[in-house]
């Protein structure tokens, strides 16, 4: 497989790490997963059942030879058909011996059916529906994998976001807690101020500690969906976190979603195996014909010739006949309300977007005055622990809500069945689609 990630040397023993785009992320799953590949194997199998069923069409040959040594101890009698007792053929001998001769046999059955009132062809139409519905489902299991993708990449993305706006508070908390216990060494401020700032500092770090094991664990679960759980996985930010898509993919009937599709490939899979019980009710005519040939080591009045008599046929004979024998014997309402509701939330996730960077503004001027002010002796430094969570908060909340606007718009695209128009919108994309 040609892996679209770049891979990179890692820091970590022989770990490789691989760098990849959101869309290189959902083509290399594509490729690589486990689960796509067996269901273009199962495609494949589709295809080639199709050809077998319209093998029936053709006429048959069978050839036999045999060779064996058997005694001949005939009887008179009914014998039922079954599989254990071989047949004899001959006269019935006076006494029984355990005397034995070889015998041999071989022909060639050739046989046709040249009328089957459809019921081959029914055969052939079951095989496409087998092949239509196995191949509808590897486009469904395509778009859940690509949709799995998205939502583990656009973890990761928030996971590293939040990594970051922690680092940012903590950096902050520790310039804080020091110019404080400056202020208390020197008597300005009471003591009670320090610890508070500590306190502030070590829960500060807390988060950060936390963030960076959210990290890890949504690194860790992309790598799995890409297959390649032995390396480490970055990601390129790209405009996803500075920016929102212009616009949104064009709406698509949920009729063309893979699910519904598939679903209905199997109900006319099913359908189709109705049709051949139907015809399998007719009449079957075959023309068959004849060629065979047999050895004895006995000849018709059962005395053994011994040797190797028997060995090659001696006997033969031909055949034609005509055989007949007559035998006796709610998807889509479901995808249209998720794409309704991948719409709604995506309305929301814009709304919010569109908010985030007033609450973010107002929070770094709100942390910078009350900063000062507390410098100034005019606030408390609970004031500023407040200003410093109201700020780190904001920082989180900017950057999610951009993310989820790209999360809510991917969803769509999966509700509606194609991840395509939503790649198209993403900044910096690669020629190469899904």
């Amino acid at each position: 497989m040609l892996a679209l990630g770049r891979p990179v040397l890692g820091q970590s023993g022989q770990q490789k790490t691989r760098v990849f785009t959101l869309e290189e992320a959902v083509n290399f799953a594509l490729k690589n997963y486990p689960a796509v590949r067996a269901s273009l194997e199962r495609v494949r199998a589709a295809e080639a059942g199709v050809g077998l069923a319209r093998t029936n069409y053709l006429p048959r040959a069978d050839v036999l030879w045999q060779a064996n040594r058997a005694t001949d101890n005939n009887i008179t009698g009914l014998l039922l058909p079954q599989s254990i007792i071989a047949p004899i053929s001959g006269p019935v001998p006076i006494a029984t011996s355990n005397q034995s001769a070889w015998g041999s046999a071989a022909g060639l059955l050739f046989s046709w059916e040249p009328l089957d009132f459809g019921y081959r062809g029914a055969r052939v139409d079951a095989a496409r529906a087998a092949q239509n519905r196995a191949a509808a489902e590897a486009s469904l299991t395509r778009l859940d994998v690509g949709i799995a993708t998205i939502n583990a990449y656009m973890t990761l993305l928030a996971a590293e976001q939040t990594v970051r706006a922690a680092e940012s508070d903590v950096q902050r908390r520790e310039e804080f807690a020091k110019s404080v216990h400056v202020l208390v060494d020197n008597q300005l401020r009471p003591g009670a101020d320090a610890s508070r700032a500590d306190a502030d500092l070590a829960r500060a770090r807390v988060s950060l500690a936390r963030a960076q094991q959210q990290d890890a664990i949504s690194r860790a679960f992309l790598a799995d969906i890409l297959g390649i759980a032995d390396s480490r996985v970055e990601i390129q930010e790209s405009g996803l976190v500075g920016g929102m898509p212009g616009s949104s993919p064009e709406a698509a009937p949920v009729s063309a979603n893979p699910a519904a599709k598939a679903q209905q490939a199997r109900v006319e899979e099913s359908l189709s195996q109705v049709h051949i019980l139907d015809r399998s009710y007719y009449p079957k005519l075959y023309f068959q014909s004849s060629v065979y040939g047999r050895g004895s080591g006995l000849d018709p009045t059962g005395k053994f010739l011994g040797g190797t008599e028997g060995l090659a046929p001696d006997r033969s004979n031909w055949a034609v006949g005509l055989t007949v024998t007559f035998p006796v014997d709610q998807t889509v309402q479901d995808l249209t309300g998720q794409l309704g509701k991948a719409q709604a939330s995506l309305e929301g996730a814009r709304k919010v977007a569109e908010n985030t960077p007033v609450e973010l503004e107002a929070a770094h001027s709100t942390e910078t005055q009350v900063r000062a002010r507390y410098q100034a002796g005019l606030a408390t430094l609970v004031d500023v622990s407040d200003a410093e969570s109201l700020l780190v908060q904001a920082e989180i909340d900017d950057a999610l809500a951009r993310l989820a606007v790209w999360q809510n718009l991917a969803s769509v695209a999966a509700a509606q069945g194609d991840l395509a128009p939503f790649l198209q919108l993403l900044p910096g994309k690669t020629k190469e689609g899904l």
